[in-house]
């Protein structure tokens, strides 16, 4: 093997470290996303179930007549705040979706 061949064998060796490492770090941290996403979705369908029951209504008029201490947090009671997650959620399970069905099983 001459020199040439020799660094472009380096290079290709490198490369394909770098490759290795960046793909390592991206599987390991879509694996650790996933794991949050599942532990939330129980949360998620809760969410969507006082949205659509009597019991937001009923705290979203309480919050609008004044009866609701000032400092507690009411980003529930917003009229987007559950439907944003919601739609936010349909896209991610989507795009989900649409990864699982483009990836190819090389064995």
């Amino acid at each position: 093997m001459d020199d040439m061949e020799k660094a472009e064998q380096l290079r290709r060796i490198e490369g394909m470290e770098e490759k290795l490492n960046s793909s390592l770090a991206a599987v390991r941290a879509l694996e650790q996303a996933m794991e949050a996403y599942e532990k939330t979705l129980g949360d998620i369908r809760t969410l969507e179930e006082y949205l659509s029951g009597p019991e937001w209504r009923a705290d979203f008029e309480a919050d609008e007549a004044g009866l609701l201490p000032a400092e507690l947090r009411r980003g529930v009671l917003s009229e987007d705040g559950i439907s944003h997650l919601l739609e936010e959620n349909d896209e991610v399970r989507n795009a989900l979706l649409e990864l699982a069905e483009s990836l190819e099983c090389p064995f």
